[in-house]
């Protein structure tokens, strides 16, 4: 069974296979090939221009073995005379043909030999040194964050978890648009170019080795196939997926979801809120944004929290997970905290409270 749209992005797939790449933070250069290949082209029309302008001036010039100058001849002298060779058997004996040679050929001589030594180099040293970036960012790379989907609520997404304590630089972002990626990588996230539905793109993010995806797309359909296609990859990642209808959050779950946020469900609920009491609208919102005023955290119950009941911590509980279920702060099920047992809190947003999310999958239905 097909979902809708799926046969548009297969389409868009296809498009984006070609041009799908790893970016870091910094732009990449091109392919060395690709460098010394242009750098070629343009030398070559340096010395094709050259050979005219001695072929339109060849009476100005003498050749010892016959006397005159012809257009093999005069493509011959270009060439020994930009590659610095000057055998002599060709030479300007005009004023007119050593005028130019004084202010056209050297130049181009000038150019023709920056263009083939110094850009050459400076090209091959470049790539060399981004492609050992490359090789040793993928080897370093464990246990980090891949955002599907770079659009407002992705970048919203690793706003928040970076104000947890993540690195910049244990962030990967996948879109398919080559301009988002811009975007992140500016930000200073790396980024994949390519459609997050195929395997080997989410294989170039390093799927496989995420301690959590994020997944933020357009469509809930193309959500489906991205919480496919990562679960297959990663068994004991943290997946968290947006949609827009709730009615898809089933579907997603079942896919490998741990988590299925509503936005459309979600910004609703707020709106209504913030109309019944505004104020709580306003608290609801601070408690969202993570870094300023008041933060919502998972941490771990200390060895002097163990046997105490939720309110009697330092900290305003809101839940307690206990294993695969979660209890709220008053369920007499609690009792006394076990060391086992996480606590949700609500705390006053400083360096200190900032903790790093957690790698344990949330509680399924």
């Amino acid at each position: 069974m097909k979902l809708p749209g799926q046969d548009a992005i297969a389409r868009q797939a296809d498009e984006h296979l070609a041009t799908h790449r790893v970016k870091l933070p910094r732009k990449l250069v091109e392919h060395p090939i690709r460098q010394v290949g242009k750098r070629l082209w343009v030398a070559l029309l340096v010395l094709v221009a050259t050979a005219f302008i001695v072929y339109a001036d060849r009476d100005g010039y003498s050749d010892n073995s016959d006397g005159s100058v012809d257009l093999l001849d005069a493509f011959y002298y270009a060439t020994v005379t930009l590659s610095t060779t000057g055998y002599g058997d060709i030479t300007p004996v005009s004023d007119a043909a050593r005028l130019t040679n004084i202010f056209l050929i050297t130049p181009l001589r000038v150019l023709f030999l920056i263009i083939l030594v110094g850009t050459t180099l400076e090209a091959l040293t470049e790539r060399t040194r981004e492609e050992w970036r490359l090789t040793r960012w993928r080897s370093t790379l464990r246990d980090h964050t891949v955002v599907v989907g770079f659009g407002t609520k992705g970048r919203s997404a690793v706003q928040t978890v970076c104000a947890t304590g993540l690195r910049k630089e244990q962030v990967v972002v996948v879109d398919p648009s080559g301009k988002a990626i811009e975007a992140a990588t500016a930000h200073g996230y790396a980024g994949v170019v390519g459609d997050a539905t195929r395997s080997d793109v989410l294989n170039r993010a390093e799927v496989y080795r995420a301690k959590q995806i994020i997944i933020a797309t357009q469509r809930d359909d193309t959500a489906v196939l991205v919480t496919l296609t990562a679960r297959q990859l990663n068994r004991g990642a943290k997946i968290v997926v947006a949609v827009r209808e709730e009615e898809n959050a089933p579907l997603l779950k079942q896919s490998g979801a741990d988590a299925v946020i509503t936005s459309a469900s979600a910004a609703g609920r707020l709106l209504g809120l913030s109309v019944l009491s505004p104020a709580a609208g306003m608290v609801m919102e601070d408690l969202i944004s993570q870094g300023s005023g008041l933060d919502i955290v998972e941490r771990p119950v200390i060895k002097a929290e163990v046997g105490k009941n939720p309110r009697e911590t330092d900290d305003l509980v809101v839940s307690v997970l206990r294993g695969h279920r979660v209890l709220g702060y008053d369920d007499p099920a609690v009792g006394g905290l076990e060391l086992t047992d996480r606590l949700i809190t609500i705390v006053r947003a400083t360096p200190a409270t900032h903790v790093a999310p957690d790698a344990r999958p949330l509680p399924r239905d």
